[in-house]
């Protein structure tokens, strides 16, 4: 089994939340990692990587490469809200490290029918599955988001990830091209109430807002961008207004002091739970959602985030 394989024996195990749905997309996988391990066998980098993900990632700081795959084959809705992509159903994963050494992280979004073929090709490839959950309430159609963690050889834990992709509906890389529609929400008034600045993606504004401390996994350290960020998105649904949906991450002592806070901003409470298994500090994350307005709503995020250990705007 690959877990034998990787660097820890059995503790090596893979953390990826994405959504796929249907068997459709085998065939846009089926080429990547026999083409990428000839070349990459031997002296593997992100090239590599990116050959086998079918996509190429994008580097973050803190050594991290990181790959989104947006299931925009989905057609998600919740409150009246069609979800985007970049608001709640991009899967991602992001390795750190050498080639023969990489820590793994990310999620998996699947639909119900997807769960146990994915779940079992990762058990198989000896992937250690971490959580199992839903973010969100009331959807339609469901959707659970699957977290799993590796550490081990950055393309043997490339070959995962693509042969877990294979059993899913998630649609091939498309060239990226820059958006000309003007963002409709006011977001200098949203960064003024939340007091941390985000970037549009995909139709969503987004804001990530690290912890003060050092977060590690099986000793190594792991970035902000490996999933370790309070994150808060901003989806436009109109006159002012925004879908709001993301998680907090939070120590133990933080989490009722958070849940007080959202509410009285008239923020529901979707989940509370564990992400991943062995991380120092113990985290828990909170997933929320509101549709309303977008500056009241930033302000009470912004509440919340003052009961949380989390790092200046500018520092």
């Amino acid at each position: 089994m690959l877990v034998k394989k990787l660097r820890g024996g059995p503790r090596a195990a893979l953390t990826v939340v994405m959504v796929f749905s249907g068997a459709r997309a085998a065939s846009s996988w089926a080429q990547g990692p026999d083409t990428a391990r000839k070349s990459a066998t031997a002296t593997p980098g992100w090239g590599a990587i990116d050959q086998i993900m079918g996509r190429a990632g994008t580097t973050q700081p803190g050594g991290v490469q990181k790959y989104g795959f947006p299931r925009s084959d989905l057609r998600v809705q919740c409150g009246g809200v069609t979800l985007k992509p970049a608001l709640a159903l991009g899967s991602w994963v992001a390795l750190k490290g050498g080639a023969s050494d990489t820590m793994a992280m990310g999620d998996l979004v699947l639909t119900e029918s997807e769960v146990t073929p994915v779940l079992t090709k990762l058990e198989k490839m000896g992937v250690q599955v971490t959580a199992l959950h839903n973010h969100i309430l009331g959807e339609s159609p469901r959707v659970m988001y699957l977290h799993i963690e590796a550490r081990g050889q950055a393309i043997r834990i490339a070959e995962a990830v693509h042969a877990a992709l294979a059993l899913t509906g998630t649609p091939p890389a498309k060239p990226g091209a820059p958006s000309t529609e003007t963002f409709p929400l006011d977001t200098a008034r949203i960064r003024a109430a939340l007091g941390y600045a985000g970037t549009v993606n995909a139709g969503v504004y987004q804001v990530s807002v690290p912890r003060a401390e050092t977060v590690r996994v099986d000793g190594m350290e792991a970035p902000p961008s490996m999933g370790v960020a309070t994150a808060i998105n901003f989806q436009p649904t109109g006159d002012g207004k925004a879908a709001i949906t993301g998680d907090f991450v939070l120590t133990a002592k933080e989490v009722n002091p958070v849940i007080e806070a959202l509410r009285g901003g008239g923020i529901e409470i979707t989940a509370v739970h564990s992400h991943m298994l062995t991380e120092e500090p113990r985290l828990f994350f909170l997933h929320y959602w509101a549709n309303a307005d977008a500056a009241a709503l930033a302000r009470g995020l912004r509440r919340a985030l003052d009961r949380m250990n989390v790092k200046k705007a500018n520092s």
